[in-house]
């Protein structure tokens, strides 16, 4: 069964940090384009940071600096790292895989393939 199963999250206070995890199973993710997405509460889900089929990786403006994502393909395994985390960071977290063409757009109705989100919270 292809699945993806985010892990890692929690609950942390201002300037701590978390890795998120994001496993992937019955599925290649070596050139494969995979995505953090994040909704909190009463807001729209916005992309955090994704890699590319050539590994290239962007972020969210507001994260970049603080969040660093990496792809293991051996262990078929994507990560964030969130440092200097704020409370504006507080959201479910959600990984998703795709392709080229779905990077290309990067948006959350071009992925077949996601995760059920794993809770982080920061608090001030």
């Amino acid at each position: 069964q292809v699945q993806l199963a985010e892990s890692g999250g929690g609950s942390v206070q201002a300037g701590g940090s978390l890795r998120l995890s994001c496993a992937a199973s019955g599925y290649k993710t070596k050139e494969s384009c995979m995505v953090w997405f994040r909704q909190a509460s009463g807001k729209e889900r916005e992309a955090v940071a994704r890699i590319d089929t050539d590994g290239t990786a962007s972020y969210l403006d507001s994260v970049r600096g603080r969040f660093s994502v990496s792809k293991d393909d051996a262990e078929s395994t994507m990560y964030l790292q969130m440092n200097n985390l704020i409370p504006e960071d507080t959201a479910m977290y959600y990984c998703v895989a795709g392709t080229a063409t779905s990077c290309s757009s990067a948006q959350w109705s071009d992925f077949v393939l996601r995760g059920q989100g794993t809770q982080v919270t920061v608090s001030s």
